[in-house]
C-alpha cells in the first residue's frame, strides 16, 4: 500500500517472542541430558554468549556464530548441525497475531519490523510468506545496532516516516520497551495473554 493512502500511525512489532514465539522447549531441554548439563543450559549458551551478540549486530556471520556454539558446548560438526536444526523446532508463529497484523494493514495503518536477530530473518520472513507484511522490516544484523539502543528504534522511525509519538512499538522485553519510550515511542510489553487489539484501540482512540 503506498505510503500516502496510510493513516497518520504506526505498529512497530518485535518478532522473536511476539510473532515467533518458542512453544515447545522439549527439544533444547533434550540436548541438555544428552549434554549432561542442567535444564537451560544450552540455551544460556545459545541465546547468552558474546557470540550471539556479535552475529545479531552483523559482527559475525551465522556460520562462525554457530561454530563459536559448538566449541563452547564441545560439540562435533554433526552434532553442531543437529542441535542448529532442532533449537527452534518448538517455535511456533502466532498466526492470531499475523491476523491482526493483516487486519490493521487492510485498514491503512503502517506496520513494521524492530527485530534484533541475524540477517536471515529476512529469508526466513521471505520462506513462510510473510516477507510483504512490515513496511519497513529492520533487522538489528543489518543496522549494526540493537534494541534497547536509541539508534535502533530512531533506524526504523526515519523509514516509517513518522513522529515517535505516532508510533505504537510492542516487546516481550521490558528492556526493549523502557528503551522505545526512552525514544519517544508509545510502547507495550507484550504477553501472550495481552489484548493486543484492544490496547491498539485504546491507544489510537487517544491520538
Amino acid at each position: 500500500m503506498p505510503l500516502h493512502e496510510t493513516t497518520a500511525h504506526a505498529l512497530i512489532f518485535d518478532w522473536g517472542g511476539v510473532l515467533m514465539r518458542t512453544i515447545d522447549y522439549t527439544p533444547r531441554h533434550v540436548w541438555d541430558a544428552a549434554l549432561g548439563m542442567q535444564r537451560g543450559a544450552v540455551e544460556s549458551v545459545v541465546h547468552g554468549c558474546p557470540e550471539w551478540i556479535e552475529a545479531q549486530c552483523g559482527r559475525l556471520s551465522t556460520e562462525e556464530y554457530w561454530q563459536a556454539v559448538a566449541w563452547r558446548l564441545g560439540l562435533s560438526v554433526q552434532q553442531r548441525e543437529a542441535l542448529r536444526e532442532a533449537f527452534y523446532s518448538g517455535d511456533r508463529l502466532d498466526t492470531r497475531l499475523v491476523d491482526l497484523v493483516q487486519q490493521q494493514r487492510r485498514q491503512g495503518v503502517r506496520v513494521a519490523l524492530l527485530s534484533n536477530n541475524i540477517r536471515e530473518l529476512r529469508d526466513d520472513l521471505t520462506e513462510i510468506g510473510l516477507n510483504s507484511l512490515f513496511e519497513p522490516c529492520v533487522i538489528s544484523a543489518e543496522i549494526g545496532v540493537m534494541k534497547p539502543e536509541r539508534k535502533a528504534y530512531e533506524a526504523v522511525l526515519a523509514l516509517v516516516g513518522l513522529p515517535a509519538g505516532r508510533c505504537l512499538f510492542i516487546d516481550d522485553s521490558q528492556a526493549n520497551v523502557t528503551g522505545a519510550q526512552t525514544a519517544g515511542l508509545e510502547a507495550v510489553l507484550y504477553t501472550p495473554e495481552l489484548d493486543l487489539q484492544a490496547v491498539i484501540s485504546q491507544w489510537t482512540a487517544h491520538l
